[in-house]
């Protein structure tokens, strides 16, 4: 992929990934063949900032845990009403971030 379209796609991407892979991602998107690359328009992010305010509004139900694929995780938290509470306070710190992990497992599947 050329230099100018991987610059342009972190750029319009960037909040989905964690900062510190942001160098990484863009060393394998320049080594990914043109075939690889044209998928990465199909991914559908999830936005770690939705997640956060899920996780706020409807935390001890699960639901941000479901938002970001993490089903099992959902489970557990709806069967336990969040950890009764002290397992849905910890998700509002690390929220963000395990989307975030999540989106970049999601692309690196693809590249």
């Amino acid at each position: 992929m050329e230099q100018q379209k991987v610059d342009m796609f972190i750029m319009m991407n960037n909040k989905y990934f964690p900062e510190s892979q942001i160098p990484f991602i863009r060393e394998r998107l320049l080594a990914a063949d043109e075939s690889r690359t044209n998928m990465l328009h199909t991914i559908q992010y999830k936005d770690p900032i939705i997640s956060l305010i899920l996780s706020i509004l409807t935390g001890n139900l699960g639901i941000d845990r479901f938002f970001i694929g993490d089903t099992g995780l959902g489970i557990a938290k709806l069967l336990t009403c969040g950890g009764l509470g002290i397992w849905t306070i910890i998700d509002w710190f690390f929220i963000m971030n395990s989307t975030r992990e999540k989106n970049l497992t999601r692309l690196m599947s693809i590249i």
